[in-house]
């Protein structure tokens, strides 16, 4: 069909520049080890930090839900009615979080669009980290509010901005609380204290801190003893929960109004009965086994040490989530596509989901691997590593 020669010249770019890449097809589970092509590897790639996705009590849950409730819900909650079923996870997940109440949404990346575009008007502004999530980016390009850039982590040019936008009605500092690329930590309790300095609201998106940081893993604001401090928290149900979607955790107000002005929430068939039974047994899973966060820490702290020792540069990671930054795009990819016939399955990242040069290996340890799944994984690398001259 004609009309999409554009599309195939810039595929055609991509593939010479050794940046096009395909979906690698799963032949099993979740797991520590994953099958590709037949072949069992070592996964490295996946947000499952605590290994729930294939726990037997959420497998559990899910089938009686749907054996109760059947496949799906029908519709949206507004229309066709909210299962109870919904209402009690979210109850469940603000007392989780300590706040007044939670919303549920699909996902994590529709609950900052949720967020984003609906609660802030013309009269008001958003100041946002410049490595944020794509999912902030585009909410942020859905509101009609102005916007303003601050320098990553930088609480100086964080308080430029603040003192830049004191004629808006709101302001709204917006942070990933663990950043999904280089995984540090948003330095929270700075960006609190300038924000009540300057009387501005705060949202975190805890995507990747939730089940990670925090008691329990509720977060980068308990994390930080932050808890009633700070406005709006985004979390997500699908990755180290172990499921599928996206809540955000604030006042009752906040969860009506998005219930009435939330594009997401509106427009959207809620999950379904199997999704939402599996994520409720799973906040019960954090709270009665606190060890599977003591083993993703414990297995974090071997696999950087042994990155480390080898002589890979991990940047200024301080979570599960440890880059092994390449530089260049195709070498990036070539590691990846070396570890793999290694027995490693860990994805290169190249340009635009990271800066140009800034190309890597993103790695993610869970609470499933084992000490010599990791020392297995740490040869894969150091043998990549030196065929590819990057060590």
């Amino acid at each position: 069909m004609k009309g999409f020669e554009y599309l195939e010249r810039e595929l055609q770019d991509m593939k010479q520049a050794g940046l096009f890449r395909t979906l690698v097809p799963l032949e099993s589970d979740q797991g520590a080890k994953v099958v590709i092509d037949g072949k069992e590897v070592i996964q490295l790639s996946s947000n499952n930090y605590l290994g729930l996705t294939n726990h037997p009590r959420l497998k559990q849950a899910a089938v009686k839900a749907v054996e109760a409730y059947g496949a799906g819900t029908g519709s949206v909650r507004t229309i066709a009615g909210t299962f109870c079923m919904h209402e009690e996870l979210e109850k469940k997940l603000a007392a989780f979080k300590h706040t007044e109440a939670t919303l549920v949404l699909q996902s994590g990346f529709t609950a900052n669009q949720a967020v984003l575009s609906s609660i802030l008007t013309e009269e008001d502004v958003v100041i946002s980290d410049e490595l944020n999530h794509a999912s902030i980016i585009d909410g942020i390009r859905l509101t009609k509010a102005a916007r303003k850039i601050y320098q990553h982590v930088d609480m100086a040019s964080l308080e430029s901005a603040l003192k830049e936008t004191q004629q808006y009605r709101k302001r709204l500092v917006v942070t990933d609380g663990i950043f999904s690329m280089d995984g540090n930590i948003a330095p929270l309790p700075e960006i609190v204290e300038l924000a009540e300095k300057y009387d501005a609201m705060i949202m975190v998106d805890d995507a990747h801190a939730s089940g990670v940081l925090g008691r329990n893993g509720r977060g980068t604001v308990d994390h930080f003893d932050l808890n009633g401090r700070v406005h709006i928290q985004v979390g997500t149900l699908s990755k180290a929960v172990g499921v599928l979607g996206g809540y955000v955790a604030s006042t009752r107000a906040v969860r009506d109004y998005l219930i009435h002005k939330g594009r997401p929430f509106l427009f959207s068939t809620s999950h379904p009965p199997a999704v939402t039974a599996a994520c409720s047994e799973a906040v019960d899973i954090l709270l009665e086994e606190p060890e599977r966060m003591d083993r993703l820490w414990d297995n974090t702290t071997f696999f950087k040490q042994g990155l480390h020792q080898l002589g890979f540069a991990t940047g200024k990671s301080e979570t599960p989530i440890t880059p092994v930054i390449v530089g260049d795009g195709a070498k990036a990819h070539e590691l990846s596509d070396k570890l793999l016939t290694l027995g490693v399955f860990a994805q290169g990242i190249a340009f635009p989901t990271v800066p140009k040069g800034a190309a890597r290996v993103r790695t993610i340890v869970t609470a499933n691997h084992t000490k010599e799944m990791l020392q297995e994984a740490l040869h894969a690398f150091e043998k990549a590593g030196k065929h590819l001259s990057i060590i």
